[in-house]
């Protein structure tokens, strides 16, 4: 009878305690709000990935990523293969490749992260997780640039719809020195518009699917603030809200209200951490490709590939083999033949 092997026992046994860690911020990251380790994790997945996966998945925070270490420790398979295996379990939604820049100036130095998930995601949710572990970094280093005054909108409310911030309320006009004196009525000053209001109202043209009027604006403004108010920028709120959208959205109120609620991102420490120097640039976040290395952003990178690795891993084509296997090969194969030639 054939026992079926699930997918966390059996890599479970193979990680040892003398496994390498990596350099001091390399290495293997946790993603967040993952299920509880099942006996059943990565079953629907082919028996080599099914086997890498539950490795990796058993592997500590820290711990090396790259393709040599992982070949070293699972004999049953040589580097191509573990290469191809991460690449599938990208693919997945288990796995993104990322590289940040640490330090300033002539101290910058790139260090190379794997982010790991054994719940899989879909693009989006990665998409997401990466802006919002940008915005983390960034977090207190620079401040947000103000939406700049005349920044154009769908339709301006008038002073009578907005609700605008007391501090910012026009002053009463002085009164006249004579009580005769005729003054003229002071000309209407245009309400302020938050920077939550034009995060949402920039929305319709970055993608007309989300069009929202005035009034949709004014409803989703509070939402929108929440989030402006955990440490992130309108360009990420924009982006957050943007992302893989479907072919057709019915009602984008509905629609935007909905994604304000379920992707709010956690909120950040309100430590105030030390005000760098005016030059210091902000840290940098970017996703490389799984299969090349090819660094991007992460929403040009959907299943942490590149176009052309995308393209080819959809055609169902296999990568050039690896020059130290074909010459492995070559040399059992001469052996083989010189064991064959012996009387």
């Amino acid at each position: 009878m054939v026992t079926q092997h699930h997918s966390s026992a059996l890599p479970a046994l193979a990680v040892s305690a003398a496994y390498p860690m990596a350099k001091p911020g390399y290495g293997k990251r946790s993603a967040p709000g993952q299920q509880p380790r099942t006996r059943d994790d990565f079953a629907l997945l082919p028996t080599r990935e099914r086997y890498v996966a539950g490795f990796v998945d058993h592997l500590p925070d820290g711990a090396a990523m790259s393709v040599k270490q992982l070949a070293k420790q699972l004999p049953l398979y040589g580097q191509q293969a573990i290469s191809t295996a991460l690449k599938a379990l990208s693919v997945a939604g288990h796995l993104r490749r990322v590289r940040c820049a640490v330090g300033a100036g002539d101290e910058t130095r790139w260090v190379f992260r794997t982010f790991w998930s054994r719940t899989a995601r879909d693009n989006e949710w990665w998409t997401t997780y990466l802006a919002t572990e940008t915005a983390a970094r960034s977090a207190g280093s620079t401040p947000p640039a103000p939406a700049p005054a005349a920044a154009a909108v769908p339709q301006q409310r008038t002073a009578s719809e907005a609700t605008p911030d007391p501090a910012h309320a026009p002053e009463p006009p002085a009164p006249a020195t004579t009580p005769t004196a005729r003054t003229a009525p002071p000309a209407a000053r245009p309400a302020a518009l938050s920077p939550a209001y034009l995060a949402l109202a920039e929305l319709g043209r970055k993608d007309i699917r989300l069009a929202l009027s005035a009034d949709d604006c004014a409803s989703l403004e509070p939402q929108a603030a929440e989030w402006l108010a955990r440490g992130v920028t309108t360009d990420y709120l924009i982006a957050a809200l943007t992302a893989g959208l479907p072919a057709q959205v019915d009602c984008p109120p509905r629609f935007v209200r909905r994604r304000l609620t379920d992707k709010i991102p956690p909120q950040l420490s309100t430590t105030p951490s030390p005000s760098p120097s005016v030059d210091t640039p902000a840290p940098r976040l970017l996703m490389e490709c799984t299969d090349c290395g090819r660094p991007g952003q992460p929403e040009a990178l959907p299943d942490g590939l590149c176009r052309p690795c995308r393209a080819a891993h959809s055609a169902g084509g296999r990568p050039s083999p690896d020059p130290t296997e074909i010459a492995a090969v070559k040399a059992r194969m001469a052996n083989i033949r010189d064991l064959l030639k012996a009387p």
